[in-house]
């Protein structure tokens, strides 16, 4: 008997599509919904931020939970979509959407008094929150875009338009920090993009390359391979903060609200890694052996990365200036990890885990620290003992003494000895103490500052005489009203401590045992684990001090930003002699024209004699034919009576 039904299609491949498109066009329909608000009705008041914006990235954290592996081709888009989804895929999209989901939340209360604002009618918080209620869907899409994408086209698009839509959420609040570091944002954003476009352009180029996976293959064997990688590390490497493309950084964490500043560290940076990790050859056979000289620089880059953007860390007032230098340095740390995969390719499968569980510990507990900062400036009316022991528990973290910090530490020496690299485990080791110091720095400022709130003003100026300091039970309270409005911050902020902490618990699970699975250390191995923090922890001690002496002028000497600056005075100084050559090309051209144009009045003068010449031999003209005449006849007459007539 002959079954004339069609066989029924897999669920498996239905329900990849349904979500991997779901977790791209959500984003997209929730900005075009801000949109048609801007251009229909901008005046109208609405809750910009409502649960329906929030939900942006819940679809992606579905198809992280959910969705099986697999793929997903579509023929009419561009030259072919290709989206895939693996374990190394699932653990960054799950990370990623998580984080993205959490600050969404918590830039709800962020923005609340924004929100209330434009509620009332204030066209300048409306124009504001509609910008960023657009945007931040729009750099979410990107961002996803790139995490899910195989093809060259889909990925380089996710990548610019997270990229671009990024800036209008750096420049939010409109002042001239904001401004400043949205302008270093834009030009290295352009200077990157330019080098990252030639990479993929003369790598696709080169061998009809249409596929990630195509085109490393094409970089691996391509005579010109190595400067294709070069580029694409450069390129990358803007967005991956590798030191000295690390300038926008410092300046635009600083000036961003407080939640585009925890996906800016905890998220957005982490596409340059993972940039790296889709073009580059790691742990291919048959590379060009000069992918080692690229490897050693890359090592050299980060090694240097992770030790002075510590030290320029350090010397910093403001708390998100030195968690943007701390991450300035935790890429070093990754950027040393993906280099070793060049220099050791037969040790790249545990690299490459160690580092996609290395970039999911270093976002979650990066954004729960930035979100710690807000916390400190509009802090809830807890208990100080406990507002304060869970700021330090993502810090904690981050140095390796704790949780998925103290899994990734133990597992980086495991796969560093496995790798024949011991000397590298020790300089991860000694960066560690680096990031001791920023942790102690960074907790350190938002104590001074939350305590110098929580002073009346009476209180700030007299803080040194003793009987009038400020215990801070004392401080001000918020109001009930405000208080009710800023309630997302702290339940996003606990979350984000609560994914962060649990990583090497569903890590693990999430992925099939690829990461996260290394175990916990036994208690023989605290003291090699954690001497970096106790290190750390002392120096600290020594750099408060002189701090609390030096600190003004060192920050002075060394502002967030650090080479911005020099650079900046030094196109200030182009442009000024730029508009100096200008004004001696305008005076020369000025002098050329008059001198034309007294040439042109001698040549007017010149042709007004030749007309008056012209007219009088017109008026002679009868007379001088008749002396020309004359003349001629005497000559001839002349020559007649020198010549004989006869022989």
């Amino acid at each position: 008997m002959i079954d004339l039904l069609p066989a029924p299609l897999p669920l498996a491949p239905l329900l990849l599509a349904a979500l991997l498109l779901a977790a791209l066009l959500w984003p997209l329909l929730l900005a075009l919904r801000t949109l048609r608000w801007a251009l229909v009705a901008p005046e109208k008041p609405r809750l910009a931020l409502d649960w329906l914006w929030i939900s942006a990235p819940w679809p992606a954290l579905a198809l992280a939970v959910l969705g099986p592996d697999g793929g997903l081709r579509l023929d009419v888009w561009l030259l072919g979509g290709d989206w895939a989804l693996d374990d190394q895929r699932r653990l960054l999209l799950a990370f990623t959407a998580l984080l993205w989901g959490l600050a969404g939340w918590y830039a709800r209360g962020y923005l609340a008094a924004e929100q209330t604002r434009a509620a009332a009618g204030d066209p300048t918080s409306r124009s504001r929150l509609l910008r960023f209620a657009l945007f931040w869907p729009l750099t979410l899409c990107g961002n996803l875009l790139l995490l899910l994408a195989e093809d060259i086209a889909s990925f380089y698009l996710g990548f610019a338009l997270m990229t671009f839509s990024a800036y209008p959420l750096a420049i939010h609040s409109g002042s001239r920090e904001a401004r400043t570091g949205g302008l270093a944002y834009l030009i290295m954003a352009v200077l990157g993009e330019g080098m990252l476009l030639a990479g993929l352009l003369w790598g696709a180029g080169t061998d009809s390359a249409l596929t990630l996976s195509q085109l490393r293959a094409t970089l691996a064997t391509a005579d010109a391979g190595l400067w294709m990688g070069l580029l694409l590390w450069l390129g990358f490497g803007v967005k991956a903060g590798v030191i000295g493309l690390h300038l926008w950084l410092p300046l635009a964490h600083p000036a961003a609200p407080t939640p585009a500043s925890a996906v800016l560290s905890g998220a957005m940076i982490k596409a340059g890694l993972v940039g790296w990790l889709s073009t580059l050859p790691l742990g291919m056979a048959g590379v060009d052996a000069s992918f080692r000289g690229l490897g050693l620089a890359m090592l050299a880059a980060g090694l240097v990365g992770a030790f002075a953007a510590a030290l320029l860390g350090v010397v910093q007032r403001q708390p998100k200036a030195v968690l943007a230098y701390s991450s300035v340095s935790q890429m070093g740390v990754l950027t040393a990890l993906v280099a070793l995969g060049l220099l050791r390719p037969d040790s790249w499968p545990a690299l490459g885990a160690l580092v996609v569980y290395f970039a999911a510990h270093h976002g979650l507990s990066k954004g729960a620290l930035f979100f710690g900062v807000g916390i400190s400036e509009q802090a809830p009316r807890w208990p100080a003992w406990l507002l304060w022991v869970l700021l330090t528990l993502p810090a904690l973290s981050l140095a390796g003494a704790l949780g998925s910090g103290l899994i990734a530490k133990r597992g980086a020496k495991e796969v560093l000895a496995a790798a024949g690299a011991p000397d590298l485990a020790l300089w991860l080791s000694l960066a560690a103490v680096g990031t001791t110091l920023l942790m102690a720095r960074t907790l350190w400022r938002q104590w001074t500052q939350w305590r110098q709130r929580g002073r009346s003003p009476e209180q700030t100026s007299a803080r040194r005489t003793g009987p009038n300091r400020t215990r801070p039970s004392q401080r001000t309270p918020v109001a009930a009203d405000d208080q009710r409005l800023l309630a997302p911050m702290p339940l996003a902020w606990l979350m984000s401590l609560v994914a962060a902490l649990s990583l090497p618990f569903w890590a693990g699970w999430l992925t099939g045992g690829l990461v996260g699975g290394r175990g916990w250390p036994r208690f023989s191995e605290l003291p090699a684990l954690l001497w970096p923090l106790g290190l750390g922890l002392l120096m600290s001690v020594g750099f408060g001090w002189s701090l609390r002496r030096l600190g003004p002028r060192l920050s002075h000497w060394l502002p967030a930003g650090d080479l911005w600056w020099p650079l900046a005075a030094g196109g200030r100084r182009l442009r000024r002699l730029g508009r100096r050559m200008l004004k001696g090309l305008a005076s020369l051209q000025a002098a050329w024209i008059a001198w034309w144009g007294a040439r042109a009045g001698n040549g007017l003068t010149g042709l007004n004699a030749l007309t008056r010449a012209e007219g009088w031999l017109r008026r002679q003209l009868a007379m001088l034919l008749l002396a020309v005449a004359v003349g001629l006849a005497g000559l001839l007459l002349l020559d007649a009576q020198s010549t004989p007539l006869w022989p």
